[in-house]
C-alpha cells in the first residue's frame, strides 16, 4: 500500500467520523449531497467517454439530498413515485427535443447514474436519520465495507493466487474471503461494544448474518464501480484522494451496501 493511500486513508477516515459523531441528521444530508455532488461529477465525466448523459437532473437530484429531512415524509411517500415517473418522461422528452442526438442508451446510463449515485447515498442519509439509534448503526456499513477493503487489501497482497474476476484482475479469491471474514469480525466486535458500553441488547447472531451479507454487497459494489471504469477504459474515477482515485473509488462498496443495511436493520434488528 502506498504512502500516499495511507496518508489520504488517516486524514479522511476522521474527517468522516467527526462528521458522523458530532453532527445531526441535518449536517450529514448536506455532507453526503457535496458527496452525492463530487460522485455525479465523477460519474458523469466517466461515462461522457462514451455517451451523453442528461447532466442537469443528475445533479438537482444530488443537491436534493440535502433537504431529506426537512422535506415532510408524507411528500415522499405520496409523491416519490411521481417524481421518478416525471423524471423518466423528461428523459424520452430528450429524446425527442434533441431529435435523438440524445438517444435510448444515453438516457439508460443517466437513469443507472442516477439510481448509484443518489439512490444509494440517500440509505446513508435514510440510515442515519433514525430516530436515537441511526447515528450508531450507520457505523455497520463502514466497518462492514472498508473493513472488507482493509482485509482484502492485506491478505490478498500476500497470499492471493488466484484470480476473481477479470472485471477487476488484482483481486483474488483468497483476499475475496479474508476481507469477508474481516467485516464480519468488525461488525460483531462493533456489536459488543455498542452492547457492552451504551447498553444495547443487538442479537450477536443476527448482526453477524447482516455483516456477512453488507460484506458481500460492498465487494459486489466494488466490482460494479470497476465494470463502470472498464465501460469507459479509466483506471480510476478521478485523482480527488491521492493513493485511492476519485470519490466513488473511495465508497464504492459504502453505498453499494446502504440500501440492504437500512432495510435489514429496520427488519431484524429494529
Amino acid at each position: 500500500m502506498s504512502f500516499k493511500r495511507v496518508l489520504s486513508g488517516l486524514l479522511g477516515l476522521p474527517i468522516v467520523a467527526l462528521v458522523l459523531i458530532f453532527g445531526n441528521k441535518y449536517i450529514i444530508d448536506i455532507f453526503l449531497s457535496v458527496i452525492a455532488i463530487i460522485s455525479m461529477h465523477e460519474y458523469i465525466n466517466c461515462v461522457s467517454k462514451k455517451v451523453k448523459p442528461v447532466k442537469w437532473i443528475g445533479y438537482l437530484l444530488s443537491i436534493g439530498i440535502a433537504f431529506i429531512h426537512i422535506i415532510p415524509v408524507w411528500f415522499f411517500k405520496e409523491y416519490l413515485p411521481l417524481i421518478l415517473l416525471s423524471i423518466l418522461v423528461i428523459l424520452f422528452m430528450t429524446i425527442i427535443i434533441t431529435e435523438m442526438k440524445t438517444n435510448i442508451i444515453d438516457i439508460a446510463m443517466s437513469l443507472l447514474g442516477y439510481i448509484y449515485i443518489v439512490g444509494f447515498i440517500a440509505f446513508l442519509s435514510l440510515l442515519y436519520g433514525i430516530e436515537n439509534v441511526g447515528k450508531y448503526y450507520i457505523w455497520y456499513i463502514f466497518f462492514a465495507s472498508w473493513g472488507c477493503d482493509v482485509f482484502a487489501f492485506y491478505i490478498g497482497s500476500k497470499f492471493g493466487k488466484h484470480k476473481f474476476s477479470k472485471i477487476s484482475p488484482k483481486k483474488s479469491i483468497e483476499g475475496c474471503i479474508a476481507g469477508t471474514l474481516g467485516g464480519v469480525i468488525l461488525t460483531i466486535a462493533y456489536t459488543a461494544v455498542l452492547n457492552n458500553f451504551l447498553g444495547m441488547n443487538i442479537n450477536y447472531f443476527i448482526m453477524g448474518a447482516i455483516g456477512l451479507a453488507l460484506t458481500i454487497l460492498g465487494q459486489i459494489g466494488d466490482f460494479a464501480a470497476s465494470s463502470i471504469k472498464r465501460y469507459s477504459d479509466i483506471k480510476d474515477f478521478s485523482n480527488l484522494i491521492p493513493g485511492h482515485g476519485g470519490m466513488i473509488d473511495r465508497i464504492d462498496s459504502v453505498i453499494f451496501a446502504a440500501p440492504f443495511a437500512y432495510y435489514l436493520i429496520q427488519l431484524f434488528i429494529l
